[in-house]
């Protein structure tokens, strides 16, 4: 009796570009709940900024303190990388861990021609997709909120992207490693919100006490939040400092998909 052979991946079309199918995938989830998430993506920056930017923002009268700009148009930049980090880290989180213990998605992609790489990518994809979402919608209502001025202001989305991708992938390698979600809620109360207040979201480390003002240059939110801070304000643009900066939101990305690309195949493949 002959045997037969097990049909060979397509050639070709979306296996020629790995990733891609679970980038669609992601996708057409994504058609199915967009408006439950849409609310939440605009409500949000209207909510900051009218808040924090506009109403606190009227009883700061000292611009020097935030390079001679309105304390709305030094906070706003901020907010859209806090914003993104959180989006990114929740996307690496609960979703993710659906589809490794819940859902069973991923088990069920890797009983196809798909491989985990072509997961690990197609998540990455979907990363930058999702923030480019978030921080797009952020960016539309601050500039209607007078907050962006600059010419330079449209630089800041791949800034504040890369920013909340660098922690979504390095949250997703974390959770392919993780038998329970309980891990996720110590991480976004002990890691997530301190790094939303003190890592110059809100004022400048300049600001803190001399005796912790150095750590904030070894959180990574730092370096996103100045990154996206300078090219929509126009100020400060040092390419040794920006690429500084730059250089270590690249590498929060490059490393958390080295891992994710380990702790995805431990998971996945027996």
């Amino acid at each position: 009796m002959t045997a037969i052979a097990p049909p060979a991946p397509a050639r070709g079309g979306a296996f020629k570009f790995p990733g891609l199918r679970k980038l669609e995938q992601s996708l057409l989830v994504y058609r199915r709940v967009w408006r439950g998430t849409f609310f939440g993506t605009l409500v949000s920056p209207v909510l900051f900024l009218t808040a924090m930017g506009v109403a606190l923002g009227s009883l700061v009268p000292n611009i020097t303190a935030f390079g001679g700009v309105p304390y709305l148009v030094f906070l706003a930049p901020g907010i859209m990388s806090a914003q993104a980090m959180q989006t990114g880290t929740v996307e690496g989180s609960w979703p993710l861990f659906a589809g490794f213990k819940w859902l069973k998605t991923f088990d069920a992609m890797i009983a196809t021609p798909i491989t985990v790489r072509d997961i690990v990518l197609g998540h990455l994809y979907w990363l930058f997709v999702r923030l480019a979402i978030v921080t797009g919608v952020f960016m539309v209502v601050a500039f209607l909120f007078g907050a962006f001025r600059s010419p330079t202001f449209f630089l800041a989305w791949p800034s504040a992207i890369l920013t909340g991708v660098a922690f979504g992938i390095c949250m997703s390698a974390w959770t392919a490693t993780r038998k329970t979600e309980q891990s996720f809620s110590i991480i976004f109360r002990f890691v997530v919100t301190p790094l939303f207040l003190f890592s110059g979201t809100f004022f400048p480390i300049e600001q803190l006490p001399e005796t912790v003002r150095w750590i904030a240059w070894f959180t990574p939110l730092f370096h996103g939040v100045a990154l996206t801070r300078s090219l929509a304000i126009g100020h400060d643009l040092d390419l040794l400092t920006l690429g500084i900066h730059l250089a270590v939101v690249l590498g929060m990305i490059a490393i958390g998909t080295f891992f994710a690309f380990k702790t995805f195949k431990k998971r996945l493949v027996i």
